[in-house]
C-alpha cells in the first residue's frame, strides 16, 4: 500500500467537498458535537500544518496542530495546507524518520508511513464530516474506503483512548451487512445516519 499516494488522493477528496462549503454554512452544526463547521475546518488545516512541520523529523508544539486559520476563506486555506502536507510528505527520506505527534496518547514518535496513515483515514472521515454537516455526497472509492477501513480497525476502542476531548469516540455497533462505508465510520465513532438538526 503507497500510503503517501492514497493520502493525496484522500486530501483531493476532501478538498472537492469542502470547496462546496459556502460562507452562510460555516455555523452549522457537525458530527464532531464541540465544533461547528467552522471550527472543523480550522481543525482540518490545523492538522494539515501540524502533519506537515512534523515530517520534518524534529519535535513538534501542539500549538503548531492548533494555530490553523482560514482568513475568511475555507477553501484556499485548505488548499494551502494540504499543499504544505503534500510537500512535506514528498521530501527525500521522509519515510525513514519518525513523526512527533503531540495529539496522539500524549504525545510520542511514531514511524513515518503509521503517522502518515492517521492523515490518510482522518483525511477520508473528516471529508464525511463535512459532506453530512452540509448535505452533500459523501462517495470514497473502494480503494479509499478499503485502505481507511484496515487503519480504523486497528485504533483501540478502549476509554482511554476514546471519548470526550480525544481523536475518536467510542466505536458504534453495526450489523455485519453493512456497507464497509458506513462500517468505517462506525468504527471511528460517527454515527452513519447523522444529519444536521
Amino acid at each position: 500500500m503507497d500510503i503517501r499516494r492514497l493520502d493525496r488522493r484522500a486530501q483531493a477528496f476532501a478538498g472537492e467537498i469542502i470547496a462546496q462549503v459556502r460562507p452562510e454554512r460555516l455555523s452549522v452544526p457537525t458530527p464532531c458535537p464541540d465544533w461547528t463547521l467552522y471550527g472543523l475546518l480550522r481543525h482540518i488545516v490545523s492538522q494539515n500544518e501540524g502533519f506537515a512541520a512534523a515530517a520534518g523529523g524534529a519535535e513538534t508544539r501542539l500549538s503548531q496542530w492548533r494555530d490553523g486559520r482560514l482568513d475568511g476563506d475555507p477553501r484556499a486555506a485548505y488548499e494551502r495546507s494540504a499543499a504544505l502536507v503534500d510537500e512535506a510528505f514528498g521530501a527525500e527520506g521522509v519515510l525513514d524518520r519518525k513523526f512527533s505527534l503531540p495529539e496522539v496518547r500524549d504525545g510520542g514518535r511514531f514511524p513515518a508511513a503509521v503517522a502518515i496513515g492517521f492523515h490518510f483515514v482522518d483525511t477520508v472521515v473528516h471529508a464525511w464530516d463535512v459532506a453530512a454537516s452540509i448535505g452533500v455526497p459523501w462517495r470514497p472509492d473502494e480503494e479509499l474506503v478499503a485502505a481507511s477501513l484496515a487503519i480504523a480497525l486497528k485504533v483501540p476502542d478502549e476509554p482511554a483512548d476514546r471519548g470526550p476531548g480525544l481523536a475518536f469516540e467510542r466505536a458504534i455497533d453495526v450489523s455485519a451487512e453493512t456497507p464497509d462505508r458506513d462500517r468505517l465510520l462506525a468504527l471511528l465513532g460517527r454515527s452513519p445516519g447523522w444529519r444536521p438538526a
